[in-house]
């Protein structure tokens, strides 16, 4: 992955008293990418020579992940910590704000941070995630509760990790194998996935999200009017999320733009990369000055 023909560096920062990997490639204004569940920054590797053309790439590695800390206590993963995390990177990068990029996990925590710190944020591209009101709303209903099982099924012990190291990590793999376009990862690809997930304490801290996400990504009460301009782009034959989860985004985010992409899945920025850039590439030409 780090070889002579990835132009890309690898590195370390603390932040939020967590040391962070992430990779990096270009320079100018920020752009800040947080990949999902069970990925890792690889998962972005179409994106990051794309937009290193123009800004400073910044792909991380999510607390718990891969190279970054892995916090044994469950009470670490949760919305607050992960806000802290982003704020801090963007700091001690020497940043003031960034483009905010998050698919699946890594979008729900971009949703969060930027109600949380809009100021830090000029704007936000979410992928395959839904604005956290309309997931809470989206629970409720019977299609949404079948496709989302694995959530109830990684609140319990043990059994999780179990289920997915066995057959060395053959979950893992049949995650990716399940894209709707098989072409997007090669062998190489999952048994990168793979290996970063059998990291020590990796595959705990991972399912800890999850083990927090109905006291932590759905408890806020109240979610106002976002005022930063939003794209989110929408692979349509995600079987995890239903697409019914996004119909009246728009009823909290001021400037939104929704791109559908076809003959795509959950993982879109790896499933269709050309068509992900091009829609990333049309929101940020648009008044796009960062300081």
């Amino acid at each position: 992955m780090l070889t002579k023909e990835n132009p890309w560096s690898s590195n370390f920062i603390t932040a939020n008293s967590i040391k962070i990997h992430y990779v990096t490639q270009g320079s100018g204004p920020l752009m800040l990418m947080l990949h999902g569940f069970p990925e890792f920054w690889y998962s972005w590797r179409h994106q990051i020579p794309e937009f290193a053309q123009d800004y400073k790439v910044v792909a991380l590695d999510l607390r718990g992940y891969n190279e970054s800390d892995k916090p044994e206590d469950k009470s670490a993963y949760v919305m607050s910590e992960f806000i802290k995390d982003i704020e801090g990177v963007i700091k001690e990068l020497g940043y003031e704000k960034c483009v905010l990029v998050g698919h699946d996990w890594g979008g729900g925590i971009a949703w969060s941070f930027a109600y949380a710190n809009p100021e830090m944020v000029e704007k936000l591209i979410v992928m395959n995630i839904p604005h956290p009101a309309k997931f809470r709303e989206g629970l409720g209903t019977p299609e949404q509760l079948l496709r989302s099982w694995y959530m109830f099924f990684f609140q319990l012990p043990f059994l999780p990790e179990l289920m997915l190291e066995f057959d060395d990590y053959q979950a893992i793999g049949s995650i990716f194998q399940s894209m709707v376009n098989k072409s997007a990862v090669t062998d190489a690809d999952i048994e990168a996935y793979k290996d970063a997930v059998a990291k020590r304490g990796a595959l705990t801290s991972m399912i800890n999200y999850y083990r927090n996400i109905f006291s932590g990504f759905f408890n806020q009460q109240e979610w106002g009017i976002l005022r930063i301009p939003t794209l989110m782009l929408w692979g349509e034959e995600d079987t995890a999320l239903g697409k019914e989860l996004i119909y009246g985004t728009e009823e909290y985010v001021e400037n939104f733009q929704i791109r559908y992409i076809p003959n795509c899945g959950h993982s879109v920025q790896q499933e269709q990369p050309q068509l992900v850039n091009q829609y990333m590439r049309e929101f940020l030409s648009n008044d796009n000055d960062l300081n």
